[in-house]
């Protein structure tokens, strides 16, 4: 028994790692291709895998539960407060109006068409409520959208998680034991807070104990790694003991206040945390996927299709546009959001271990209508919302015009860093197998190529881009790659880098901003010897300071006076500077906007984004 569990649990794991190898070359979310791994895995396939397969005494659940401790720990780690602060009011309908709105449009759906209990249709209900990291960050990690959209589906998954799987909980009490429906709303307040109680206080233990802990320094980020997922298991494990199904809350409190106390060693923990949740995420999909009865969901019928439709089509984007008023989302992206909530690996792993209780105490009929319709939204969001998404993204035109910059040295990617931490969607260029390899360590989207060959450009999505930078170190290679993305592509802007003073002339023929290195480095001097102050605010910008041009062309700008328009914007930000025609001045407070006028706002990084988004909701 234990030859074949090990064979098994390998050929679990290598399938996983290498469905993550496969999807990252695709650039297609994993979960497309682990579901269909699990099946064939399963009993309606080869048979590897069956309920018995994990053993007895809930083996199984435990397994499940410390991996999706894991998985919604990193996500909640993810979650920085500057990130939750882009979207607060579609973040906070999509887990108060959008919640509520899913657990009850979906019971009925499932009373109506597929004729289940109340009971048990309101336990789907409150399963589905979740999406969650482990379908939504293999959709943003190949679908580059604007910050607050992918912020929004980031936050709604994480907190959606916990509602669900406490929500679920209690309703399975009602649902088994009978328990009094006015104890409902009782007991998911106090799980919810037991959980939320628990995350901090180990949160805070981690804290603690990572400031503490005297390691040598070689060893200091690897000591961070495993404290911090100690700290990630702890909270899920002691809260579950001390009330069952708050461990998911606690894992998410505590990844959400650990995120947010600027740790050291923070990428390192944040790159463990990734890796380790590509793999048990694997790991648990498969599993559960292999334990799904294909017959119930054939059973379903039509009524199962029909749920998948409302719940789809129906019920998420009345959620959606019912959360996501703010200015700063367009209708496309609202769009884009309603289209893409797939259901992930909560409702998932807390249905097939509902199931196998419902039929411990003879309700199979039950058990098979709760897992076929869970697993059958599943799949139908799985292929339709994750595996379309950058599809639907791109017909939906959501995801942000990139700037490409050829060369990954240190000039491109200073400016790819800068650029980044500004919200930008960057696509570095670079020949050198090394400097491609060193970008995507660090985050960067890096494309292996000669620059100067429009394949290579094309291929990199220059088709699309809004901006072009050449930052090679040789004049000739900028030159050309200016060449194709004025002449060829068409690029709006396109810089370089000009090594030789003699050369600016021919990147100025080609209408390409030609920034001259020698002269930018006197340029710095001259600064830090005559305006230090401003030189060191300037350069910080990206880093706490931006400045941000917008044209004048919304309604609610023409006609409106600085002050006005000041008074609108969040502190920490002025209009600077207006240019109408060839003028550009610093504007009086009674001076009105017109219509072409082009704007700058300064200040602090996150005031300014909040000026370009209250009236360029789309940049």
């Amino acid at each position: 028994m234990a030859t074949g569990l090990l064979t098994i649990v390998t050929i679990i794991l290598v399938a996983g790692i290498g469905t993550q190898i496969l999807a990252k070359r695709l650039k297609i979310p994993s979960v497309l291709f682990l579901i269909p791994i699990g099946v064939l895995l399963g009993e309606v396939g080869l048979g590897l895998i069956t309920l018995e397969t994990f053993g007895t005494g809930g083996g199984l659940s435990t397994v499940v539960g410390v991996s999706v401790a894991i998985i919604v720990f990193d996500g909640a780690f993810q979650l920085r407060r500057d990130k939750l602060e882009r979207a607060p009011k579609a973040i906070g309908g999509l887990i108060t109006i959008g919640a509520i709105g899913s657990l009850v449009g979906t019971a009925l759906a499932v009373r109506f068409f597929v004729g289940a209990s109340w009971g048990v249709a309101f336990l789907i209900g409150a399963l589905l409520i979740a999406t969650g990291p482990t379908v939504i960050t293999p959709i943003l990690d190949v679908v580059r959208v604007r910050e607050h959209v992918g912020t929004t589906l980031e936050a709604e998954g994480i907190f959606n998680d916990v509602t669900a799987a406490v929500l679920a909980i209690v309703v399975f009490e009602l649902l088994v034991l009978e328990s009094d429906l006015l104890a409902v709303p009782t007991g998911f307040l106090v799980r919810v807070g037991l959980g939320v109680a628990v995350g901090v206080a180990v949160a805070l233990a981690v804290r603690e104990t990572l400031q503490r802990l005297d390691v040598p320094a070689d060893a200091a980020p690897q000591t961070a790694q495993f404290v911090v997922l100690a700290g990630a298991v702890l909270s899920y494990g002691l809260s579950s003991s001390i009330l069952a199904e708050t461990g998911v809350a606690a894992a998410a409190a505590a990844g959400i206040v650990l995120g947010n106390a600027e740790l050291d060693h923070e990428e390192a923990i944040d790159e463990f945390a990734r890796d380790l949740t590509l793999l048990v995420l694997s790991f648990v999909f498969i599993s559960l996927a292999a334990l799904v009865d294909i017959g119930a969901l054939i059973g379903l019928g039509l009524g199962g299709i029909a749920v998948v439709v409302v719940v789809t089509l129906v019920v998420r984007p009345l959620a959606v546009f019912a959360s996501a008023r703010d200015r700063q989302f367009t209708r496309n992206e609202r769009y884009f959001l309603s289209l893409v909530g797939p259901r992930g690996i909560i409702p998932a792993s807390v249905a097939t271990l509902f199931a196998i209780e419902l039929q411990e105490v003879g309700r199979t009929a039950d058990a098979q209508v709760l897992l076929g319709t869970v697993f059958l939204v599943i799949f139908a969001t799985v292929v339709f919302e994750a595996g379309l998404s950058r599809q639907i993204a791109q017909r939906l035109d959501v995801i942000p015009m990139p700037t490409i910059i050829v060369g990954g040295g240190r000039v491109g990617r200073a400016l790819a860093t800068r650029l980044e931490n500004r919200g930008e969607n960057i696509i570095v260029v670079d020949e050198r197998k090394e400097t491609v390899e060193s970008l995507q360590v660090d985050g960067f989207e890096a494309a292996r190529g000669d620059g100067t060959d429009a394949a290579t450009l094309e291929d990199a999505g220059i088709t699309n881009a809004k901006t072009a930078v050449a930052a090679t170190g040789d004049d000739d290679t900028n030159l050309l790659v200016c060449q194709l993305a004025r002449t060829k592509f068409g690029v709006p802007q396109v810089f370089s880098r000009v090594n030789q003073p003699d050369n600016v002339e021919a990147f100025e023929a080609l209408d390409v901003g030609a920034i001259d290195a020698s002269m930018a480095t006197a340029w710095s001097i001259d600064n830090e010897i005559e305006r230090p102050s401003i030189f060191h605010w300037m350069s910080e910008l990206g880093d706490g300071h931006d400045v941000q041009e917008i044209a004048v062309t919304a309604e609610d700008l023409v006609g409106r006076t600085i002050k006005e328009v000041n008074q609108e914007i969040p502190d920490g930000c002025i209009v600077a500077v207006i240019v109408r025609g060839g003028d550009s001045h610093v504007p009086k407070a009674d001076e009105v906007l017109q219509q072409g006028d082009r704007i700058t706002f300064l200040g602090e990084s996150k005031a300014v984004r909040g000026a370009v988004r209250r009236f360029h909701p789309h940049d």
